[in-house]
């Protein structure tokens, strides 16, 4: 999977992104993982919704806009549970408490 970095406008940088911009990769996800580290995270593009069936930790949900402005957070999505923002077009799944951590807020606009 290819690796990005995304940034805020408060100079928080998350560098260990891969990138799910295919079928196949949107499929797989974070499916066979056992965590992520707080730089961690999987960008889904395009994507409104997610669910964490199969997976074995939870995760923190930023759902962007299409112009990549955060639009809702949902903070420790437990395994077996789903997600979903209907103006969403992006959805950036990391670490449970990394959203909180590397001071990503509703209205944030990030990059990469």
């Amino acid at each position: 999977m290819p690796k990005i970095t995304i940034t805020n406008q408060h100079g928080v940088t998350l560098t260990e992104v891969e990138l799910a911009n295919t079928a196949t990769l949107r499929l797989r996800g974070l499916l066979g993982r056992k965590a992520l580290t707080m730089q961690q995270g999987l960008l889904i593009l395009p994507c409104n919704s997610v669910h964490t069936f199969g997976m074995k930790f939870p995760i923190d949900v930023v759902y962007l806009n299409k112009k990549n402005q955060v639009i809702k957070i949902v903070d420790a999505l437990k395994p077996t549970r789903m997600s979903g923002c209907l103006r969403a077009s992006k959805v950036l799944e990391l670490a449970s408490g990394s959203a909180q951590i590397n001071s990503i807020k509703k209205g944030d606009i990030l990059s990469w």
